[in-house]
């Protein structure tokens, strides 16, 4: 009876073991940080979440791997592009739209792959501010895009953003704030992906995938028809185009194929570990540029909270088609 406990307790142990994610452990962080010159990891993650609950966090099918099979999408001019337009060296749509809140607003996306939701609605409710003026400065739901637009993905299953930019153009989308709120006609029903207990342990909350609903649950007082946002257009961005785009009409989407190491990103310009592993495609929002130590990148907001990177934000490198980033950004402009 004792040999059976304890071959049972091995296996278990062995089993934990195996759940854990290997690249969120001391040593493949210090490894990490013995190898890349550009940037530094460290621990964003309780080590005892498993590589599952973080491969969810990735659901962009919009990384671009070969720029020819974008079909007719492709934007390479607009006439808001004035000839003489002059690209600073620095630009940071904070700064430059200080009176639009949600430029900088760091969201959770929760236990779910619906990345490609906020990466899309997020540079939505940016470039509806831009384009009123501060007259709209709230969020765009992700609820409702992720799951109500059967086309544009499968919900927490990953999804694909120029299709979304599509759906804002035909359907339109609801306004709709954060978790556990009531701000906006449908706002995001999963829980935070980090959750405090009284001793300050984070952990994985787990939520059944939300259904789509065709009427307002957060401020009830809005008409769910006519609170529909929409855009005139959907478009990917040629590499050559996306400041232009993001100086004349806000920040854009991007998605980027994400390795392994990237989970652990703390400050610094981005750029892939040699020996990282592939682990999936994500969607982000792109919010400037700027160049640091003689790098070149692109500034960045993602849907993991505020405890990831840094401060929610990060930098990736920006000319060399890191993971696949430079071609796989997309946009639309609001109609107002």
């Amino acid at each position: 009876m004792a040999r059976f406990i304890i071959l049972l307790f091995v296996i278990i142990f062995s089993v934990y073991l195996t759940e854990q994610a290997y690249f969120l452990q001391e040593e493949y962080i210090e490894n990490i940080n013995n190898v890349v010159s550009t940037w530094k990891a460290g621990v964003n993650f309780d080590p005892n979440t498993s590589e599952e609950h973080l491969k969810r966090l990735l659901g962009s099918k919009g990384v671009v791997r070969d720029v020819s099979k974008i079909k007719g999408q492709l934007k390479t001019h607009d006439h808001a592009y004035t000839p003489n337009m002059i690209i600073p060296k620095y630009f940071d749509s904070r700064l430059f739209w200080r009176h639009c809140t949600t430029i900088g607003e760091v969201r959770d996306q929760g236990n779910c792959g619906s990345c490609w939701a906020f990466g899309t609605t997020g540079a939505f409710s940016d470039r509806l501010c831009i384009a009123t003026n501060g007259e709209f400065n709230q969020l765009i739901s992700a609820e409702e895009l992720a799951f109500c637009c059967h086309l544009c993905g499968d919900g927490c299953y990953g999804g694909w953003p120029n299709r979304a930019w599509t759906y804002f153009k035909y359907h339109g989308v609801v306004t709709g704030g954060n978790y556990n709120t009531t701000d906006g006609c449908q706002p995001y029903e999963i829980p935070p992906f980090h959750s405090n207990d009284d001793e300050g342990t984070s952990y994985v909350k787990e939520s059944n995938e939300p259904r789509c609903s065709k009427t307002c649950y957060g401020d009830q007082s809005i008409d769910f028809k006519s609170d529909h946002r929409k855009t005139r257009d959907a478009y990917n961005l040629a590499y050559e185009t996306i400041q232009k785009d993001i100086i004349v009409y806000g920040p854009i989407e991007a998605s980027f194929d994400v390795y392994d190491d990237f989970f652990n990103y703390k400050s610094g310009v981005y750029i892939k570990s040699e020996n990282a592993t592939y682990i999936g495609g994500h969607a982000v929002k792109l919010i400037g540029w700027g160049v640091e130590h003689g790098v070149d990148y692109w500034l960045l907001v993602n849907s993991w909270g505020y405890k990831w990177g840094n401060n929610g934000l990060f930098k990736i490198r920006r000319g060399t088609n890191e993971c696949g980033i430079d071609d796989s950004t997309t946009g639309g402009v609001p109609v107002v």
